[in-house]
């Protein structure tokens, strides 16, 4: 039982939410009060900020669910001294309304994109992978100045907001709430004099990061691989994650489907009817001679598969899927048999039915076919175009050649 809800009421969630849905409710709150969008909630805004760095922390939280808002107090996390500036919350999950610099991208997930060969997915692999990162100031210990030094901006007070006055009329002022000018929302501010050398008060220097990412056995293409709190670092904060997705590079034999793979083979017309054998070389270097039994007759685009050939399973590389062999016969050219041996060549095969011509049929011959593509070939001449109503007398007919 927690002894308070008021923070969880101002999130608008249950005191037993999980963190995902603190975190879901602080972003929706965020967006609606904050004062760049809502300059009049500039109050309301940092209360939901408060709340946020409170329920967000565990130990904070577990502090306040057996005490109170008093117990925070008395245990030195409330007021400015435990809670950072509302305007770094706001920039943590949305870039500071519009505020670029190089503050950018402070507590959020780094997404890194990492190409990848269909090798690498099957047997395994280690990447490395370099980037620059926001690090605290080792100078300054993340203050941005001297030690002791009264960082709060002179004119919010530490707050992060003004208030503006605005005269409409006689005896009629509207009072407005907004970003402080001074700090620009950070609710501190170091006189340049008394500013970190290292960092120049911007309490976080850059440094190069050199990740080793590990490519576990049946890995998939565009699967994540997430390295917790190397992100960021913003001091008051935990250090946003690192994403990493694969990206697999197309191959020029093999295309993966699932935990098969899928390769084609093209076999001679005497192969696809007596029997073939294949050498296939797999993706950790390996020979397969694949065969087929004699009398098996293999069809244009017939399938068939090897079990336990395929892309090693993820998380349980000793068990693989199917090699799937998709076939493509190819026929002899025209003249690869004298006509005089085609009635023993023809014995070899089931008997035909024979076709005679009679009264009422006319006998003609087939002869070769060569279309003339239009634009890409995507239609041929003469064929009307999709919505065509008529019929041009004009436009001319596909012709065959002769042999």
């Amino acid at each position: 039982m927690v002894k308070e809800t008021g923070y969880y009421d101002l999130l608008g969630v249950k005191p037993f939410a999980t963190m995902e849905e603190i975190k879901r409710a602080y972003r929706r709150l965020a967006l609606r009060y904050h004062p760049d969008k809502n300059p009049t909630e500039g109050e309301r805004f940092k209360q939901i900020s408060q709340a946020y760095e409170v329920l967000s922390d565990p130990h904070k939280r577990s502090l306040y669910d057996r005490g109170g808002e008093r117990a925070m107090k008395e245990g030195g996390v409330g007021g400015r001294g435990g809670f950072g500036p509302p305007m770094d919350i706001f920039d943590l999950f949305f870039g500071g309304g519009g505020r670029r610099s190089e503050r950018e991208g402070l507590g959020k997930t780094a997404v890194h994109q990492l190409s990848v060969t269909l090798e690498d997915l099957y047997n395994g692999a280690t990447r490395k992978l370099s980037l620059q990162k926001n690090v605290i100031c080792r100078s300054c210990g993340g203050r941005g100045g001297r030690e002791g030094l009264d960082t709060r901006c002179p004119k919010c007070h530490g707050s992060g907001v003004e208030v503006v006055v605005h005269q409409l009329g006689l005896n009629i002022m509207h009072q407005v709430q907004t970003m402080c000018s001074h700090c620009q929302g950070q609710g501190e501010w170091v006189r340049p004099l008394d500013r970190c050398l290292t960092c120049n008060g911007r309490k976080v220097t850059r440094e190069k990061k050199i990740l080793h990412v590990h490519l576990d056995k049946g890995m998939a293409d565009r699967q994540k691989i997430t390295f917790h709190q190397e992100g960021d670092q913003v001091p008051g904060f935990e250090p946003g994650d690192i994403v990493i997705v694969l990206d697999q590079r197309p191959h020029p034999v093999f295309q993966r489907r699932g935990n098969d793979l899928l390769v084609e083979k093209e076999v001679a017309l005497v192969d696809a009817l007596c029997g073939c054998k294949q050498v296939i070389r797999t993706l950790d270097n390996r020979r397969l001679l694949v065969s087929s039994r004699p009398g098996t007759v293999i069809k244009p685009g017939d399938m068939k598969c090897v079990p336990n050939e395929g892309m090693p399973i993820f998380r349980n590389p000793t068990q693989k899927g199917k090699l799937i062999v998709l076939f493509k016969v190819k026929f002899p050219e025209p003249g690869w048999l004298p006509a005089q041996q085609l009635p023993q060549f023809q014995a070899f095969f089931p008997h035909r039915e024979e076709v005679m011509a009679t009264e009422d049929t006319e006998e003609v011959e087939l002869r070769e076919f060569f279309p003339q593509p239009d634009f890409g070939g995507r239609r041929f001449p003469g064929e009307p175009h999709p919505g065509d109503d008529f019929e041009d007398p004009l436009r001319p007919n596909v012709q065959c050649h002769a042999s």
